[in-house]
């Protein structure tokens, strides 16, 4: 395997309370962010598919594609998605990741945020096909957006607001997404593009039923 970054990056850990969040700055990859930036803009098979909200369908504020292993497929928001045979580059961050993460990925979502307008709605991944307590390592690339975090349980402690700049990755496991649903506000329309890689782990029915066993 291919060192594709150095060992000595450290993960910073976000004092949260009923979860495990951590953030790696300035990631060391193979490439500069803004250029992987550009090719993942370019090669990446763009969708804008349409969602179920409180019983209505509307169209995604952002454009989304799903890749991964065969069989790999994942339902959110009413969305079957199907994934796309690994691309040499995502395989390339894939494997720069889960040496950082010490985590095996199968699949990835990606986001793509063509401008200020574009957004994503308070949620946590929390679908069965991601097992119990997914690990789930979020990577930047392009403009700077601010992550929110909102626990789901208890309403009066604070929203936090992380900052995501090009390169960073942001690592979410343990009770996290049981407890916090996390999203990215609108900001002024000039605002850049911004890409966003979620590297998860999905589960087939049968992985699921050795896990609830």
């Amino acid at each position: 395997m291919v060192d594709l970054f150095s060992y000595e990056q450290k993960f910073e850990t976000i004092p949260m309370p009923d979860a495990d969040v951590a953030i790696l700055r300035n990631m060391d990859m193979f490439d500069d962010p803004l250029r992987v930036f550009e090719r993942l803009r370019i090669e990446t098979v763009w969708q804008q598919q349409e969602m179920r909200i409180y019983g209505k369908s509307v169209l995604q504020p952002r454009l989304t594609a799903w890749y991964g292993d065969r069989e790999r497929t994942y339902v959110y928001s009413g969305i079957r998605n199907v994934p796309l045979p690994w691309t040499n580059l995502l395989l390339l961050l894939r494997q720069a990741v889960e040496q950082l993460c010490e985590y095996r990925f199968n699949s990835v979502l990606l986001n793509y945020y063509r401008s200020g307008n574009d957004s994503m709605g308070f949620h946590s991944d929390n679908e069965r096909e991601l097992g119990p307590m997914p690990v789930i390592a979020s990577l930047s690339l392009g403009e700077p957006r601010v992550f929110l975090f909102k626990h789901s349980k208890i309403t009066d402690l604070p929203i936090v607001r992380v900052p995501l700049d090009s390169g960073t990755l942001l690592l979410m496991k343990g009770p996290t997404q049981q407890y916090w649903k996390h999203a990215i506000n609108k900001e002024r329309p000039s605002v850049g593009g911004r890409i966003n890689l979620t590297f998860r782990k999905i589960y087939t029915s049968a992985e699921r039923d050795i896990l609830n066993s």
